[in-house]
């Protein structure tokens, strides 16, 4: 076969060009130390890094992101926690003091002092947010769990539901002293006789209530079926004063027919006859309470995270707004907020208000305080009878022997008073327990979940490193190996330039 220079010429240009190639491209790898510009080099290689790349992604998005996000929420969520189990320690240590026979002025007044400042507190933590959203109120992140400032005008109707444990013991007064002011009123005025009844109750959650719309129990049979109870008669008062005043014997005292039972607005209350507080706790009954309250104070917890409830505020019908916290077999419906921590795994982060901040806490500390502030009231009576004894205008014996009788009737009540505040303060301290272990459970429940998410993180950082190399393997090159073949394909692209400047040097004439 004859050669011709045309053809060397072009083998030659077509070798200089491959080498430039060549040369080109270690140049890129040595630049950007990536094995490959464009999927057309290698595709193999683009199609793993793609797939590495996509799940470095996704596990970014799991570790950079979605677990600091909820290793957040649940840190604000245990430090609220702790201090609710503070608060609650400080009111336990109160009621321990309250326990005590020998409490004097100054250690009610402290005693008063201290849970007023505590009772501010009481749902405060439950306000607690993460970057604008409340924690502890499911999926109504942008609420709080209690009203920010009175609404006056804010109305509910409310369906609160009970079981047979709710049922308590609870002391009431009625004919209490009222001191006189001056030597007339001592030898005029009638003497009161303050009374004790004890009697069997139900607290609402809430005080000063509007309208109560009826009250129902149902239990189950020895089949195990669900029977609803006769209707009750319930009498309704404003107030205490208006239920002593409707006593038929006219002395001024609290009374309720035994198969029936009381309401009190004002405080609330559900006052059951014997007969009926019996049969609702030996059939072991559940109870439904539905009632409407207009007008929320600051700091009272919002009905919709505790019960069934329409907010009924607007005149309008068509705005009011349902809120179901329970499904129609009485199963707390839950609003978790879960987290995708990893592939196929999520946790839930947040923590429901109901499950720690009972409802009933705030009304708790409010009848703790009222104790005192009847123990401190009737004992200050005492005094102020006593140093009424020592002064010059009620020195005449008829005054003297009249203050004798107001003195008997102001201890009666102060002896009354001492002695409900001890037994209510021993049997709080019981009370005070049991929201410590639903505080404590929640707080070793967002400690195991922060646990399990901490095995998540050191997993994902460990998947997030060795799909970092797979990438790093299957794209770049080391630069020293770069250097290596770029000298060795650069020397060729040279060679092959010194191979091409001879070829023309010597032709068929230098022969002839």
């Amino acid at each position: 076969m004859r050669i011709t220079n045309n053809m060397m010429m072009h083998n030659t240009s077509n070798n200089i060009n491959g080498n430039k190639v060549n040369v080109d491209k270690l140049n890129h790898q040595m630049s950007s130390q990536k094995k490959i510009q464009r999927p057309s080099e290698d595709p193999v290689i683009a199609i793993r890094s793609l797939r590495f790349r996509t799940t470095l992604s996704e596990i970014e998005q799991y570790y950079e992101r979605n677990i600091p996000d909820a290793e957040s929420w649940m840190s604000v969520t245990e430090t609220a926690l702790k201090n609710m189990e503070n608060v609650l320690k400080d009111i336990r240590t109160q009621c321990n003091y309250g326990d005590n026979d020998y409490l004097k002025e100054e250690d009610r007044d402290t005693i008063l002092t201290q849970l007023t400042k505590l009772r501010e507190h009481v749902y405060a933590e439950g306000n607690a947010d993460y970057a604008g959203r409340t924690v502890f109120t499911g999926y109504r992140t942008n609420k709080k769990l209690t009203f920010m400032v009175d609404e006056p005008n804010t109305s509910y109707q409310i369906t609160q539901k009970f079981d047979y444990k709710a049922i308590e013991e609870y002391r009431y007064y009625s004919d209490k002293v009222t001191l006189p002011t001056t030597e007339a009123g001592v030898l005029g005025d009638a003497i009161s006789d303050p009374k004790e009844a004890v009697f069997e109750r139900i607290r609402l959650s809430y005080g000063e209530i509007g309208s109560f719309a009826g009250m129902s129990y149902s239990y189950k049979d020895a089949a195990g079926n669900k029977v609803d109870g006769p209707a009750v008669t319930v009498t309704e008062y404003d107030s205490y004063a208006d239920w002593a005043a409707a006593n038929t014997s006219g002395d001024g005292s609290y009374e309720v027919a035994d198969d029936e039972a009381v309401f009190i607005k004002e405080t609330g209350e559900l006052i059951l006859g014997k007969e009926l507080a019996a049969s609702l706790k030996s059939n072991k009954a559940e109870l439904s309470i539905d009632y409407t309250k207009t007008g929320f104070d600051k700091g009272e917890v919002r009905p919709e995270y505790y019960f069934n409830c329409t907010d009924v505020s607007d005149p309008n019908a068509a705005n009011h707004i349902v809120y179901e916290k329970y499904d129609k077999d009485g199963n707390e419906i839950y609003q978790d907020i879960n987290y995708v921590v990893a592939a196929g795994q999520t946790i839930t982060v947040n923590t429901h208000a109901s499950d720690v901040f009972d409802s009933s806490l705030g009304r708790d500390v409010d009848a703790l305080m009222d104790a005192v502030r009847f123990a401190i009231e009737a004992n200050d009576k005492v005094k102020n009878l006593e140093e009424m004894k020592a002064l010059e205008e009620y020195s005449s014996e008829e005054c003297q022997a009249k203050l004798d009788d107001w003195l008997k009737a102001a201890k009666k009540e102060r002896d009354y008073a001492d002695s409900n505040m001890q037994k209510l303060y021993n049997s709080y301290i019981g009370k005070c327990d049991k929201y410590l272990e639903k505080i404590n459970l929640a707080i070793t429940t967002v400690g195991s979940k922060g646990q399990s998410l901490d095995l998540v993180k050191n997993r994902m950082s460990n998947q997030q490193t060795t799909v970092e190399s797979l990438k790093s393997t299957n794209e770049d090159r080391e630069l020293s190996d770069i250097i290596i073949d770029y000298t060795a394909a650069y020397s060729a692209y040279e060679a092959s330039l010194q191979a091409a400047s001879k070829i023309n040097k010597n032709t068929l004439l230098n022969y002839i």
